[in-house]
């Protein structure tokens, strides 16, 4: 049976439908304005709200629109006398209003018929609603392939945390997927229907984050021509996926760790704050208690954080699970290539599975991308990454050719001269760097041990 709303201003319409309706095993209360309906509407939750559309003050027009405001999910019935039927009938055109009755002999029983109309619709909605979400949580648990016994249980810690509102610090190395357990922590939990908002920390300067996150006022800043709301107030209702936490600057940990303390961010040139209801996601390649340790990272931060941690499994752990990834992979961009290439090489699984992968699941979708744009038969033949051995020199570590393996004795190539051989090695460390950070400019300075300064001034000058 249903919560019900009843609001007249002729008491005997109000007490006439409270007993039909309680007859039935509804929940019924009663307002006899529309101030006392609004006033109702604010404090409890109706399925259906019945309301007159002409009464004195605050009429049935303004109750239905502050009850699509404040309770959007509530059938709302308008019951119309002649001189306002036509009012009913924009109202419920404009898909405000889900019905309209006409003051009769009849009323009763026309509102009974109407409310159980709205709660048959209510129920589908429920149901659809419900279906979609399974699907959804399928679709994205499916996303992270795997049947190895590592990843099922990552797939179970998924779905049992997912129901909870706690904030998650999801560790791995670079390219192990956390992004899609992130996405499906939120696909799976409550907050599903509400927006995903995914923002890398080591993709912006310490300014530029904070007014990313936290919005700012117009006038805040050179360049800042009107408001803008925040990564955290974008995603009120939903989830907060925070990636790369470990590059955050000490002066940006201090003003996360005050949002997560009090759930409210102050926008950039603003003095009052602003109250977030978010789920924050966190994931890092570091290991944060090192940087802890060293006084890198804010220790009640962490603590903060880590509440839930998961740790996404290395691929070269989970080696069973390569032909999965190759096939699942080989699919996706041979079908957006148009070609009819039907399975991976038995020889190439072999290889595929013998191999390391130090950039891990991202390393591997590169390289089946790479051998389905070259592939002419109708079996997928794979080469694997070249190998560099660790001991190289930093030319031979970069890519650089004739350096011998000699130390003191190594020789440049006949023909090169010094500026030119030491610029093409600074240009395949710079690149590299970049391809080890997938782009992010600020994490590729680190990996050269210099300043973001430095590594701007290189891009500019090898043209990156």
């Amino acid at each position: 049976m249903a919560n019900i709303l009843v609001c007249d201003d002729e008491r005997s319409i109000c007490e006439m439908l409270d007993i039909a309706l309680r007859r039935d095993g509804h929940r019924v209360e009663t307002a006899h304005s529309g101030q006392a309906a609004k006033n109702k509407i604010d404090g409890a939750l109706y399925d259906v709200i019945v309301t007159d559309i002409k009464m004195p003050n605050i009429d049935g027009i303004e109750v239905l629109r502050h009850a699509h405001r404040i309770s959007p999910d509530s059938a709302v019935i308008l019951i119309t006398a002649v001189d306002d039927y036509e009012a009913a009938v924009e109202a419920v055109k404009a898909g405000g209003a889900t019905d309209y009755i006409r003051k009769s002999p009849g009323l009763v029983d026309e509102i009974k018929l109407a409310i159980n109309r709205a709660l048959e619709k209510l129920v589908l909605s429920t149901q659809n609603f419900a279906l979609r979400r399974d699907a959804a949580t399928r679709n994205s648990l499916d996303n992270i392939i795997g049947s190895s016994t590592a990843m099922e249980k990552l797939k179970q810690t998924v779905r049992t945390v997912a129901s909870t509102a706690s904030t998650v610090l999801i560790h791995g190395e670079s390219g192990t997927g956390k992004e899609l357990v992130a996405r499906a922590l939120h696909v799976c939990s409550p907050r599903a229907t509400e927006p995903f908002v995914s923002v890398n920390c080591g993709a912006f300067p310490e300014t530029l984050l904070e007014s990313e996150l936290f919005g700012y006022l117009k006038g805040a800043f050179t360049g800042a021509n009107q408001n803008k709301r925040g990564l955290f107030e974008v995603a009120g209702g939903g989830t907060i996926f925070l990636d790369e936490i470990s590059e955050m600057t000490p002066t940006m940990q201090v003003k996360l760790l005050r949002v997560l303390q009090e759930r409210t961010v102050r926008p950039v040139g603003s003095t009052s704050e602003i109250s977030i209801d978010v789920r924050v996601i966190a994931a890092t390649n570091r290991d944060l208690d090192k940087a802890v340790a060293e006084n890198v990272f804010r220790e009640d931060l962490y603590y903060r954080l880590n509440v839930i941690p998961i740790l996404v499994p290395p691929l070269r752990e989970r080696p069973e699970d390569i032909p999965l990834l190759a096939n699942h992979f080989l699919k996706k961009y041979a079908s957006a290539a148009g070609r009819g290439i039907l399975r991976v090489h038995k020889e190439s699984i072999n290889s595929l599975c013998g191999y390391e992968w130090p950039g891990n699941v991202r390393q591997l979708e590169n390289t089946v991308e790479r051998a389905v744009a070259l592939e002419t038969a109708d079996e997928l033949h794979v080469e694997l990454p070249v190998e560099r051995p660790k001991a190289r020199a930093a030319a031979a570590a970069a890519g650089q050719p004739g350096l011998t393996e000699k130390g003191s004795d190594s020789i440049l190539p006949e023909g090169v001269g010094m500026e030119t051989y030491v610029a093409g090695i600074e240009r395949s460390l710079l690149q590299n760097a970049l391809n080890q950070s997938n782009g992010v400019q600020t994490k590729a300075a680190d990996l050269l041990s210099i300043s973001y300064r430095s590594f701007r001034h290189l891009m500019k000058k090898y043209e990156l």
